[in-house]
C-alpha cells in the first residue's frame, strides 16, 4: 500500500512541475503508472494507458519546442496558465488517497493544493518571460525556456523518486514566489 503522505506529496510535487511545463509531468505520471511504479485512483486508470502516454508525449514535445520560438512563448503562457491549473488539479486528485475519500473533497483538495501550486508557479514563470522579453527583446527567452524544461523534467523525476522531499522544495518555492510578489506590490 502506498502511504498517504507520499501520495499527497507526489500529487503536489507533480502539480508544481505543471507550472513549468504542462505536459511533461502528465507524461511522467503516465509512464510511471503504466509500469506500476505509482498507484492511481481507480477512476484515473486511463492515465496508465498507451493512448495517454502517446498523447502526453506528443503534447510535451510540441510544448517544449514551441517555447523556443520568440514571442510565441508569450502567447503560450496565456494558454498554459489555465491548462497548468487543470493539469495540476488532475494530478493532485489522481493520487489523493487511494480509495475511501469523497470525490468532492478529493477534487476540491486537488484544485486547491495541485491547481493552486501549478497556477502560482506558472504565473511566476510567465512574469519572468515577460520581463525577459522586455529586457532582451525575446532573445533571452530561450535560456529561460531551457531552465523551465530542466525544472519540469528534473522536478518530475524527483517527484517520482522522492515525493516528500520534492513536495517540501515545491512548497518552499511557492512561499518564496508569494512573498516576492507581495514585496513588489505598491504600498
Amino acid at each position: 500500500m502506498y502511504p498517504i503522505i507520499s501520495a499527497v506529496c507526489l500529487g503536489i510535487a507533480l502539480s508544481a512541475c505543471c507550472g513549468f511545463r504542462v505536459f511533461l509531468p502528465l507524461l511522467g505520471a503516465s509512464v510511471a503508472a503504466y509500469f506500476g511504479w505509482i498507484p492511481l485512483n481507480p477512476e484515473m486508470q486511463w492515465m496508465a494507458g498507451l493512448t495517454a502516454i502517446i498523447s502526453f508525449g506528443t503534447a510535451a514535445v510540441l510544448e517544449v519546442l514551441a517555447y523556443y520560438i520568440p514571442f510565441v512563448d508569450n502567447l503560450l503562457d496565456a494558454i498554459a496558465t489555465p491548462l497548468a491549473v487543470v493539469a495540476g488539479t488532475v494530478l493532485a486528485a489522481s493520487f489523493l488517497p487511494l480509495g475511501g475519500m469523497d470525490p468532492l473533497l478529493r477534487w476540491g483538495l486537488g484544485l486547491i493544493a495541485g491547481g493552486g501550486t501549478a497556477g502560482i508557479i506558472q504565473a511566476g514563470t510567465g512574469f519572468l518571460r515577460l520581463l525577459s522579453t522586455k529586457t532582451t527583446a525575446g532573445t533571452g527567452n530561450a535560456v529561460l525556456a531551457t531552465g523551465e524544461n530542466l525544472a519540469a523534467a528534473g522536478g518530475t523525476i524527483a517527484s517520482l523518486l522522492v515525493p516528500v522531499l520534492a513536495a517540501i522544495l515545491t512548497i518552499g518555492l511557492v512561499v518564496y514566489l508569494v512573498v516576492a510578489l507581495i514585496k513588489r506590490l505598491p504600498k
